[in-house]
């Protein structure tokens, strides 16, 4: 038999018995445990290399949460072997830096696709291939992001178009690096065409759900804003990332609502 046989998928460890069709992404392995709070009789049933895993209920719906771990690559994996369980529709749920001036640290961006700049959806789409998130998933984390905000700094939503990237200091510092020039005039091209904030996992988790036929969306908390703070301007920075998971966990509930009719 090979290496990948076996009852338990290679990576994340699970079988189809132990995922819900509903699953809900973060990057961060420490992070599941508080998500998973939120569902009925939750458990750990997995956790292997950046893949922590646990499932429960949402309104008598099994739902799986499973870390992703950071960027492109780890998250394909999780989501191919999720989909050999079963899971139809992910939701990645995260933090970013915000791009577009309205944005604030602490406003929840809902993402309808993510620009390509990682590298792991190459392999999946062509170059021209746009990694869009599923309509009825968007649909369900804006009308849930409505619910949970105000018309304050650090309280809005906004729904557009994010930046999916594979270098985290390629952004943060592209002065250091021997493309910087290149780095800071594509950059600049995200900023005019109004890209809403920056993060590592979107585009790859929209591309392989595009390609594997299932659903996909995402909601990313702001943390602060990268652009505020280069001009100098006030910003409200927060690390709490309790409104996005409620935003996830209450898209998931109307989207097990809808597939029901």
């Amino acid at each position: 038999m090979g290496i990948m046989s076996g009852d338990l998928q290679f990576h994340i460890k699970t079988n189809s018995e132990q995922i819900g069709g509903y699953v809900i992404l973060p990057g961060d392995p420490g992070r599941v445990p508080k998500i998973a709070a939120k569902l009925d009789n939750a458990e750990q049933v997995a956790y292997n290399r950046e893949y922590n895993v646990f499932t429960g209920y949402l309104d008598g719906v099994k739902v799986s949460v499973c870390s992703t771990g950071i960027g492109g690559p780890s998250a394909a994996i999780a989501v191919e072997e999720l989909i050999k369980c079963g899971a139809h529709t992910f939701i990645r749920v995260g933090t970013s830096g915000g791009m577009d001036m309205k944005v604030m640290g602490g406003d929840l961006v809902v993402a309808q696709a993510a620009i390509r700049g990682d590298g792991t959806s190459r392999e999946y789409l062509t170059p021209d291939y746009p990694a869009v998130a599923d309509f009825e998933v968007t649909k369900a984390l804006a009308e849930e992001a409505a619910v949970l905000s105000e018309d304050e700094d650090g309280k809005r939503f906004h729904v557009g178009v994010v930046q999916s990237k594979d270098s985290f200091y390629g952004e943060v510092a592209p002065e250091t690096m021997p493309v910087g020039d290149w780095l800071e005039k594509r950059w600049e091209s995200y900023i005019k065409s109004g890209c809403l904030t920056s993060e590592m996992e979107a585009a790859t988790v929209f591309s392989v759900a595009l390609t594997r036929r299932v659903r996909a969306g995402g909601v990313m908390l702001a943390i602060w804003n990268v652009e505020r703070t280069k001009a100098g301007l006030p910003d409200t920075v927060t690390k709490d990332t309790e409104r996005a998971i409620m935003c996830a966990i209450g898209a998931v509930r109307r989207l097990i609502k809808a597939d029901k009719k």
